[in-house]
């Protein structure tokens, strides 16, 4: 096996090996660092919908105390002003969607689906947890999701969930007395839950990987042809030449062409002990031969 053909396989082993594991490192990195881009994202959302419900509760409802004594308008209540904006907002973006899914609801569509349930029910058996982060898939690819419990702590919801006969009645006149109350102070009733596609952050985690592992074969070409010009013109081609001398020089042509290089490199080094050598054998040949003629 030649020198090069060894020095190539042992480098391509090096580049392989260096390969998957910078695959594996970087591959893993882009996709967590895309995973909390979401997250961030979903905070965000989430962060959002607590500022409006407080606007709600802070500056919309005070200006339609006295209108409610004579209709029920739900816009005063935090949780549908939150969810009218993001159904505002999924005009733009469908993909992203704000629930506040709640086991017995007022609103019908505040009833959970059963993953929503899920969650809910996890916040109701772990009162300390705060919030809860997962993924699952869609028809639409695959999603992250971010909830935080929906728990009773301002007895002033009371008025409208507690029973039938203290909830106002312009309130029952619209969404009926079946459902909603029953509710406690500190209990857990329902979950915020946020949605957001991860589809394209993911994308671009693979785009960018995909480049950087072009980007990092096309210099280990670069390199692999790089170094094998330097080994043929600086080792091979100079090795080989002072093969073929000592070739000749072993069968006896003293005449064969001097091996001159320069340098105090290693194969500077190994061309002058040649030279000895061969000066050497030269000299010791010609005391042979005179010797011979005596």
């Amino acid at each position: 096996m030649k020198l090069t053909l060894k020095f190539n396989l042992v480098l391509l082993a090096v580049f392989l090996i260096g390969l998957a594991i910078t695959a594996h490192v970087s591959h893993n990195m882009l996709q967590a660092n895309a995973r909390d881009e979401v997250v961030q994202n979903a905070r965000i959302m989430m962060e959002a919908a607590l500022a409006a419900r407080g606007y709600t509760i802070g500056q919309i409802r005070p200006l339609l105390e006295t209108q409610m004594k004579y209709n029920f308008l739900p816009q005063t209540v935090p949780s549908y002003s939150a969810t009218e904006i993001f159904n505002n907002l999924r005009k733009t973006y469908p993909k992203f969607t704000y629930k506040e899914a709640t086991l017995n609801p007022t609103n019908p569509r505040d009833r959970p689906l059963e993953w929503e349930a899920d969650i809910v029910n996890q916040f109701r058996n772990d009162d300390a947890r705060v919030e809860a982060i997962g993924e699952r898939d869609t028809p639409d690819g695959r999603s992250l999701y971010l909830g935080r419990p929906i728990k009773i702590k301002d007895p002033a919801c009371l008025v409208c969930h507690s029973t039938v006969d203290v909830a106002p009645k312009t309130m029952i006149d619209l969404y009926g007395n079946s459902n909603g109350f029953g509710w406690k102070i500190n209990e857990t009733v329902g979950a915020q839950i946020v949605s957001v596609p991860m589809s394209v952050p993911v994308q671009k985690a693979e785009k960018v990987f995909r480049t950087f592992m072009l980007s990092l074969t096309g210099v280990f070409a670069f390199t692999f042809i790089a170094l094998n010009l330097m080994l043929r013109f600086i080792v091979v081609r100079p090795l080989a030449r002072l093969a073929t001398l000592a070739d000749q020089v072993s069968l006896g042509n003293m005449d064969a062409e001097d091996f001159k290089v320069s340098g105090k490199d290693e194969l500077s080094v190994l061309a002058q002990s040649f030279s000895r050598m061969r000066t050497s054998l030269e000299t010791a040949m010609k005391m042979l031969g005179g010797d011979e003629k005596v």
